[in-house]
């Protein structure tokens, strides 16, 4: 069935979720991690992924900030960076202002002009998601943020991916859902959606029961994908 709406996840998809400790170790102030940001932003990443999990299994749930300021506190505190409040909270408000990368705009207007539908859907809370969209510049091209507070548990959890049918109207078949995160686009293929994975590191494939349908190492191919 011809692909009518495209999905994308948002951290470390369309925004680069390294780009907060990038930027922090440039400035003067924090030259505390001129050399290992790229640990902290690593770490950071890891346990935001691993707490939204433990939470979804366990039915604790609580907003991706929470989630976010977690996963920062454990990854300053493996780094030899715990205490440092300037740090920290420079760290949590750049994660507000994260950019888009470079062929995020390009890809989603040209979706767009073909008449097709954009959205975000995401971990991230509503707020979040509508900072890192402004800061971005890229709402003109997006149809709709869709946040799994409205069903109030993260991803994988099948709830999730119904809202895009819910709020589109579509078919699974119709969806071509797009993620960084190798066991979101495979978790999505299980679900009924085409699927790619942006693997920008040339990371394995995860052993789990389903495979995304498409691996790309950026967003450039997906409008082809599409059938644009």
């Amino acid at each position: 069935m011809p692909i009518t709406t495209c999905v994308f996840d948002a951290y470390g998809t369309l925004f680069d979720v390294a780009a907060a400790a990038r930027q922090a170790a440039a400035e003067p102030e924090f030259a505390a991690i001129k050399t290992d940001w790229p640990a902290v932003a690593e770490q950071w990443r890891l346990k935001q992924l691993q707490y939204s999990w433990l939470r979804a299994v366990t039915g604790a749930h609580t907003d991706f900030w929470e989630v976010t300021q977690n996963g920062l506190d454990w990854a300053l505190e493996k780094t030899g960076h715990h205490g440092d409040a300037a740090l920290r909270a420079r760290l949590l408000a750049l994660y507000w202002e994260l950019q888009a990368y470079s062929e995020v705009p390009d890809m989603l207007a040209e979706l767009k002009a073909a008449g097709l539908n954009t959205a975000i859907l995401s971990n991230g809370s509503p707020a979040m998601l509508d900072g890192a969209v402004a800061s971005a510049g890229i709402g003109g091209v997006l149809d709709a943020c869709l946040s799994v507070e409205t069903v109030g548990i993260f991803k994988p959890d099948p709830s999730v991916y119904d809202l895009v049918g819910s709020h589109f109207g579509c078919d699974k078949e119709n969806v071509l859902f797009v993620s960084s995160n190798g066991w979101d686009a495979g978790a999505a293929t299980g679900y009924g959606f085409e699927t790619a994975w942006v693997n920008r590191s040339g990371e394995p494939m995860d052993r789990l029961p389903w495979t995304p349908s498409h691996v790309l190492k950026d967003l450039t191919g997906i409008p082809a994908l599409a059938g644009v």
